[in-house]
């Protein structure tokens, strides 16, 4: 019975920090940022797609971002997701690429805010630096998914050498692709998370200390995704009717609104777990500071 106890006082602390930290509100912020992020972010991806000559990488690239979005939200940014793919741009490393990326590195900024909310820790990093490690973070992210882009454009060709050599053995399984496609798209979204949560806000947590919230963020997202999706089968012409041509722009946000909340939750659930094993009279922000090997104010 204690392991169930224990699950509902770090769970019912968690929620009360995340109401008291504002967490409604800096999910709405998250994803406000993230979708103006998104654009740029894809501007950023396609202009490196060009530069190292294959424009199917930019495609490929976006399938991995979306795979695991449902389908009705997906399908509602698909038009507009493929002219910013699909535009001719002459300011590739120039200064509109720049804004691009600046812009695309807000959306980092909003997920650092809400992480320092969620450990308690207060930010003593110049704000320059933490632009500028935004803005690395940004331009990884951009060629990190286009290198898993790669394997998915050259999974076909690698198949199609291993079925020459290994019939018996490849043959029954073609539809690896498929799972493989699905399967990169979790596991990015594991390391990204897994990253965020170790290296964005100040302070530092141990590994076993980052996994409950990344465990439940990846889950809880997944199935928000699921009844999200079951939820627009059923009621989409409502965002229609109500929004008219900012339906597809709503019902993104909305998404992503219930992700985020999800994501903050993630971290309040960590600071709580962290809490509950901490001794009297240390408090999270010195206990996160002495991680670092900091010590505190």
């Amino acid at each position: 019975m204690k392991p169930f106890r224990y699950a509902f006082d770090v769970g019912f602390d968690a929620l009360n920090h995340f109401l008291a930290d504002d967490g409604w509100a800096i999910a709405s912020h998250i994803a406000l940022s993230a979708l103006m992020a998104l654009f740029p972010f894809l501007i950023v991806m396609t202009s490196l797609a060009g530069f190292f000559g294959s424009q199917n990488l930019a495609d490929q690239a976006v399938d991995i971002i979306l795979e695991t979005w449902p389908d009705q939200v997906a399908d509602a940014l698909a038009g507009e997701i493929h002219n910013v793919l699909t535009t001719t741009r002459g300011d590739a490393l120039t200064i509109g690429l720049v804004l691009s990326i600046y812009f695309a590195s807000n959306g980092i900024e909003s997920l650092r805010v809400a992480l320092n909310r969620a450990y308690g820790v207060t930010e003593t990093r110049s704000w320059h630096w933490l632009r500028l490690e935004s803005i690395a973070y940004t331009l990884v992210a951009a060629m990190v998914t286009l290198a898993l882009a790669l394997l998915i454009v050259l999974g076909p060709f690698l198949l199609e050498m291993a079925r020459l050599y290994l019939p018996l053995i490849v043959e029954p399984k073609v539809h690896i692709l498929n799972v493989a496609r699905y399967a990169i798209a979790i596991l990015s979204l594991l390391s990204a998370l897994f990253i965020l949560h170790a290296w964005l806000p100040a302070g530092r947590r141990l590994f076993s200390q980052i996994l409950p919230g990344v465990i439940f963020t990846m889950v809880a997202s997944l199935i928000s995704a699921v009844l999200f999706g079951q939820y627009l089968a059923r009621f989409a012409g409502n965002y229609v009717t109500t929004y008219a041509g900012l339906a597809s722009v709503i019902i993104a946000l909305v998404f992503l609104y219930f992700i985020a909340a999800i994501f903050v939750y993630g971290g309040a659930l960590n600071a709580a777990i962290i809490r509950s094993r901490l001794p009297d009279g240390v408090t999270l922000q010195a206990a996160q500071l002495r991680a670092r090997g900091d010590s505190p104010a």
